[in-house]
């Protein structure tokens, strides 16, 4: 009895083929939790992701999905809560100086505050859902900073300073899934040489025109980055 919660790297963003009924959610066929499922014929399965989600919805419009008879559920969560669309949207449009700024206030509230909220969700998904395995799934790195320099767009220096953020969002993560006796699976070495900069990128780079789907996983993000974990951590 599967259930997938979370934010728009769950519920597909950027893959396409999205469900109706979805509405803004955007949720995806291709989204990792529905290949998921196709491929091993739950009992149950109900993906209530949604591209906006925080820790707060979650809690607040997500968890009631859950039930005494869920035994999996995933999540990805905490980006919005730390505001990185607003960070990357910054070092697309504003100077380095700007973007540095942006990362800096991201990794502050990540270190300061996101802990206490991503503990509060594990509990309340705990409390209502039992008997589940929780699988906490990470974000990616978004640059391959080794073709950096000869890779149109952002400077190496605001490149690094967005992976750092990646970094520091995923050890928060970690931290709070190990304290909360559940699991945290790392995509950063799947994505690894499928990062912007790289041919064949599971990543969509920045796009002034679709700026939702920026720095989201590709369809192909999607099923070679994010199943492959979940799979294995499930």
């Amino acid at each position: 009895h599967y259930v997938a919660l979370g934010d728009s790297y769950s519920s597909g963003l950027g893959a396409g083929d999205y469900l109706s009924g979805s509405g803004s959610c955007d949720r995806s066929g291709r989204a990792f939790p529905e290949q998921w499922a196709a491929a091993h014929g739950p009992r149950s399965f109900v993906s209530v992701a949604c591209s906006d989600a925080t820790t707060s919805s979650v809690i607040s419009g997500q968890i009631p999905a859950l039930g005494p008879a869920s035994t999996l559920v995933s999540i990805t969560i905490g980006g919005n809560d730390a505001g990185f669309s607003h960070v990357m949207e910054t070092c697309v449009l504003l100077p380095t100086s700007s973007c540095l700024h942006a990362v800096v206030s991201a990794e502050s509230f990540v270190a300061t505050v996101l802990p206490g909220r991503l503990t509060a969700t594990l509990r309340a998904i705990a409390a209502r859902a039992p008997r589940a395995k929780v699988v906490v799934l990470g974000y990616p790195e978004l640059y391959d900073l080794s073709r950096s320099g000869s890779c149109p767009g952002l400077s190496t220096r605001d490149r690094t300073a967005l992976n750092q953020g990646a970094d520091a969002l995923d050890a928060a993560l970690r931290t709070a899934a190990l304290a909360s006796g559940d699991t945290f699976a790392d995509v950063r070495g799947q994505f690894r040489g499928h990062e912007i900069c790289d041919p064949g990128s599971w990543l969509y780079s920045v796009d002034l025109f679709a700026i939702g789907s920026s720095y989201h996983p590709t369809a192909a993000g999607q099923q070679l980055g994010y199943l492959p974990v979940f799979s294995a951590a499930a």
